[in-house]
């Protein structure tokens, strides 16, 4: 059983700045860290592997830096890690990176493939289920528990907002996973010396064979014109209301601003 887990290094949302002149999001000296849904995955894929015997292989998209976080990864247990980075894939949004990363998967093989439900970088909960779109097999979102693999099928709990549901899907099948669902091991001293003397694949935009259109900014149909922080000052009006009457509040106050129209 290969298991694929797709991993995003992501800037500390607890230490973001935004630029107020660009509206861009200030990197420089914000520490990066494993995504929290995606860190879940890899503890749901070790738990797998130590139950059923599977393998784990991580696949990141981004820049060689995030290179540091596979070796960490190594540490955890995992049993490969694949770097894909090119200048090519640069400016890459979801719908681009879903290809990168489906092209990649269709090279590597899998028979399971876990992803966070969603990067704290950007929110949109799009590149799973959209490489599972690509790859043309099921997908299950919201997962909170794996309840069972065997070679054909996986059984999983799903979280919605106010129920679950028990689904089995048949392999392969991507997964997206909740940061709640588990807590993730930490490195043990075996392993992280290990880790240095593990190599971390690295894959490129000519390893794809993939369209030059369909990666990086040219495969991006999104386009950001501006980002802002809304700010939030001692003036700031808040109201407790039913939610008929809060309906009621925002469709006046939308009229008044002229934002709507009759």
């Amino acid at each position: 059983m290969k298991i694929i887990v797709l991993v995003k290094q992501v800037p500390d949302s607890t230490e973001i700045r935004v630029d107020k002149v660009t509206g861009t999001l200030i990197r420089a000296g914000v520490p990066s860290i494993i995504n929290p849904d995606d860190l879940a995955g890899v503890e749901a894929a070790l738990q797998l592997k130590e139950e059923k015997g599977a393998t784990v292989t991580i696949v990141t998209m981004g820049p060689p830096m995030a290179a540091d976080m596979l070796k960490e990864l190594y540490a955890r247990g995992v049993d490969e890690c694949i770097l894909v980075t090119d200048r090519a894939f640069a400016g890459a949004d979801t719908c681009a990176t879903s290809s990168t990363l489906a092209a990649v998967l269709e090279k590597t093989g899998y028979d399971l493939i876990i992803a966070g439900r969603q990067a704290i970088d950007g929110d949109t909960a799009q590149v799973g289920p959209q490489t599972a779109e690509r790859l043309g097999i099921p997908q299950v979102t919201y997962v909170d528990e794996i309840i069972d693999l065997t070679d054909t099928t996986v059984t999983v709990k799903k979280s919605l907002e106010d129920c679950e549901e028990i689904l089995e899907a048949k392999l392969p099948c991507v997964l997206t996973t909740l940061s709640g669902m588990n807590e993730p091991r930490y490195m043990n001293c075996n392993d992280i010396v290990d880790s240095f003397s593990k190599e971390v694949k690295i894959m490129t935009f000519n390893d794809l064979g993939i369209d030059a259109s369909l990666v990086g900014l040219a495969g991006s149909p999104t386009k950001v014109h501006h980002t802002f922080t809304k700010e939030v000052t001692a003036e700031t009006e808040t109201y407790t209301l039913p939610a008929g009457e809060a309906a009621k509040l925002i469709a006046t106050t939308l009229k008044e601003k002229q934002l709507i129209t009759k």
